[in-house]
């Protein structure tokens, strides 16, 4: 075959006066609508193209058609175009000025349609295996509604191409032939139970015992930031709920009715809205029914892919090594078909002429009947290819990917369950030990480990019935087509899938075009990780930038229990020190507990300790030995960052949940310091009571806001530096915050939300 570097007249049926046949074309910033529209205005010079374009953000729907022309199937036709020297990008420019035009609008919400089409073209739907019930729903099958009630309230009469799935006809066995399904499942019903699913599910969420399931598991997870951050992540995780409860009830029901998934439910459905609204009314409408589009062979160039589609996530996870073993029938088809292939058979039913009608235009372009690929010739080729061509690991060695020996799917299932639940208790495990660089490490990589575990386990449910399935699709219709079209229109359009050499395809066009993908995904990684280990670059001047300290874990290595039982040193008996480390030691566990709880908790509990100390007393001790002792253990990682920052002109702050007397020895660091109080009588004595609640958690949060406002200070640019998950609620504030040998919970906010960690 070869590529057209300019519109090539040829005859067309139709058309509106002027000879140009009018196309409206949705889904065309998908892969599929992409690949169609170059091929239609390719093709030939008498086709005009209306888009179906939903405005996103500031961009207007022109204005995101546009953004296509940099997308790798446009660039390259505009290096085609330029090949004689022209201006390529200006060429390509003026085809779509002149033949594309643009329909503001959504299925979900379709505009009227003022224009004249003599052919549709839905491509447009969401191909995800398991969203929400309510939103496939109301994207697959009401955006098909939508389209074709518009059609008959324009009163036109066009060719409408409806592009569906060959996993249409749901779980079966055996050869599946083209033609309409022939359902007893009625799409009215269930469009509006999926919709009214919603509505149940959010009520069933609200029920207080959900509630308070919520409100535990957030609570034992953010509770040390405070009461805010707890009621943002139970409602975060009531929502997740609801999604997970959608997806279920949507997977669950397509499953109950004979489906795959939502998906594959959802297309069937929209299959009948198109006959029940449109063929059974009088229309024309063909159905093309592709199995798993995978890159192109030919066109635009060989290899092309728009990102991962449905096998690729399996392929690579294989050749990175972690797909030991997978839940497939080794003698199982394998169903992929070129998208280029996809494209020929539409644009063929969208611009010659072509006999077919009713069931014979039910075209399932696929490879199954055809050109079979078992599962285990696939997996042969694919291990072929990366024994020869290595992904590498992080550390530059290659990854050896596994020999499969296809053992049973439930043994293959039961071992998946068996790792992630043992990564899971390791993560759990290793959550109760204390915060140092070894757990954190640990934390990372079972962190890692679960992700992945439940990354499979979710390729496991979902592609399952697709890995297992012995069902052959039949392209019958499709080969009719085929040979009803003429020789100058298979030349540069052919879809005969027989002559294609698996071996070769994957070997030649997709495998090295999925791993251009993923190294490029690696690139992005490995560049994130350098920016992320750079050395702190210089801090530019500015007089409205704060720097924000915490004390104890961050300045300090020290904690405020240790901060007492030196205070016991210097002012008690050493005969008394056993007493009080006894004291101590039998408190430990439960300031511990109120530490997860709460840090303001911890503080009270344990400057409850002070009560009987005389201020002056304590005031005249740290301006002594015990004060130098403190300022002799501030970390000199710390010391200098306080001096960078106030180098630059920072207004340098440290706020603690220590006592203010226990801190005077550091006040000439900084700019300011605020500290806890404790409330003495009229004879100077501490009660043991604060005189006022703490400056932790939130309670800082909205100290620094306030603060800001007063001096001025621009808190995008400033900078906060703390050590415990409680200060992850001010730290969120600032534009540049670190966490200081984080406690495991702000480690993993930090990492969440890639702040800087430092090790001090």
């Amino acid at each position: 075959m070869s590529h057209s570097t300019a519109p090539a007249a040829q005859s067309t049926a139709g058309g509106t006066p002027g000879g140009r046949r009018r196309i409206l074309l949705t889904g065309v910033t998908g892969f599929l609508g992409q690949a169609v529209l170059r091929s239609l205005l390719e093709t030939t010079a008498h086709v005009h193209v209306t888009a179906v374009i939903r405005p996103k953000g500031t961009l207007s729907g022109r204005a995101r058609l546009e953004q296509l022309l940099r997308k790798p199937v446009f660039s390259s036709w505009a290096k085609e175009l330029a090949a004689d020297g022209a201006d390529g990008k200006a060429a390509l420019k003026a085809i779509f000025d002149e033949r594309v035009g643009v329909l503001e609008g959504d299925l979900t919400d379709m505009p009227a349609l003022t224009e004249p089409f003599d052919v549709v073209i839905h491509s447009a739907s969401s191909v995800s295996f398991d969203p929400p019930i309510d939103e496939a729903f109301r994207t697959n099958v009401g955006g098909a509604r939508n389209l074709y009630q518009a059609l008959l309230d324009s009163g036109q009469d066009p060719h409408v191409i409806h592009v569906s799935t060959a996993y249409v006809g749901g779980i079966s066995k055996g050869l599946r032939q083209e033609g309409r399904l022939g359902s007893d499942v009625s799409w009215r019903a269930e469009y509006d139970a999926a919709i009214e699913a919603r509505a149940q599910v959010e009520a069933e969420s609200r029920r207080p015992e959900t509630l308070r399931s919520q409100i535990r598991g957030a609570t034992l997870r953010d509770g040390r930031m405070g009461p805010k951050a707890v009621a943002a992540a139970s409602e975060e995780a009531r929502r997740a709920w609801v999604d997970e409860r959608l997806v279920d009830f949507g997977r669950t029901r397509a499953q109950s009715v004979g489906w795959t998934d939502i998906y594959t439910f959802t297309k069937a459905m929209a299959e009948q809205v198109a006959e029940e609204m449109w063929a059974d009314a009088g229309h024309r409408v063909s159905f093309v029914r592709p199995s798993i589009i995978e890159s192109a062979m030919l066109k635009p160039f060989p290899g092309w892919i728009d990102g991962f589609k449905v096998a690729d996530p399996l392929i690579m996870a294989y050749a990175r090594g972690v797909l030991p073993e997978f839940p497939v029938l080794a003698d199982s088809i394998l169903d992929v078909i070129p998208v280029d292939y996809v494209v020929n058979v539409i644009v063929a039913l969208a611009t010659q002429e072509v006999s077919r009608r009713g069931d014979d235009a039910y075209f399932q372009v696929v490879s199954g009947a055809s050109n079979p690929l078992p599962f285990h010739a696939m997996v042969s080729a694919v291990r072929e290819y990366f024994g020869q061509r290595p992904l590498e690991d992080d550390e530059g060695n290659p990854i050896e990917v596994p020999e499969w020996s296809f053992p049973s799917v439930e043994m293959i299932e039961q071992r998946f369950m068996a790792k992630e639940a043992a990564a899971k208790l390791g993560a759990a495990a290793v959550a109760y030990l204390p915060a140092t660089r070894r757990t954190r490490e640990w934390t990372s990589s079972l962190h890692k480990a679960t992700s992945g575990m439940t990354m499979l386990r979710k390729y496991i449910e979902l592609y399952r019935q697709y890995t297992k399935t012995e069902m052959v699709f039949d392209d019958a219709n499709t080969r009719a087509l085929r040979a009803e079209l003429s020789p100058e229109f298979l030349a540069d359009h052919d879809f005969d899938i027989t002559v294609i050499d698996w071996h070769e395809y994957f070997h030649a066009q997709h495998l090295p075009a999925i791993t251009d993908l993923t190294k490029a995904y690696s690139r992005a990684k490995s560049a994130q990780r350098s920016r992320e280990s750079r050395p702190t670059p210089a801090l530019k001047p500015s007089e409205h930038t704060l720097a924000v300290f915490d004390l104890d874990g961050t300045v300090l290595a020290t904690n405020i229990v240790q901060q007492y039982f030196s205070v016991v040193r210097a002012t008690r008996p050493r005969r008394t020190w056993p007493a009080e480390i006894g004291g101590l030691a039998a408190a430990v566990p439960g300031y511990l507990r109120a530490e997860k709880r709460d840090r303001s908790e911890l503080i009270r509990l344990v400057n409850r300790r002070y009560k009987g100390y005389r201020g002056d007393e304590l005031r005249a001790l740290m301006q002594g030995e015990a004060g130098r002792r403190i300022r002799a253990s501030v970390r000199p990682e710390a010391l200098e960052t306080i001096e960078r920052h106030r180098a630059a002109g920072h207004r340098t702050v440290l706020v603690s949940g220590a006592l203010d007397l226990l801190v005077a020895p550091l006040a000439d660091l900084f700019d300011e310091v605020v500290a806890t109080h404790m409330d003495e009588d009229a004879a100077g004595v501490m009660s043991g009571f604060l005189a006022t609640p703490p400056l932790v958690d939130e309670a800082r949060a909205n100290w620094l806001r306030k603060y800001a406002a007063q001096h001025g200070a621009d808190l995008s640019t400033s900078y906060g530096y703390g050590d415990s998950h409680a200060d992850a609620a001010w730290l969120s504030l600032v534009g540049t915050p670190a966490a200081v040998s984080p406690d495991l919970g702000l480690y993993a906010v930090a990492k969440k939300k890639r702040w800087q960690i430092l090790e001090w």
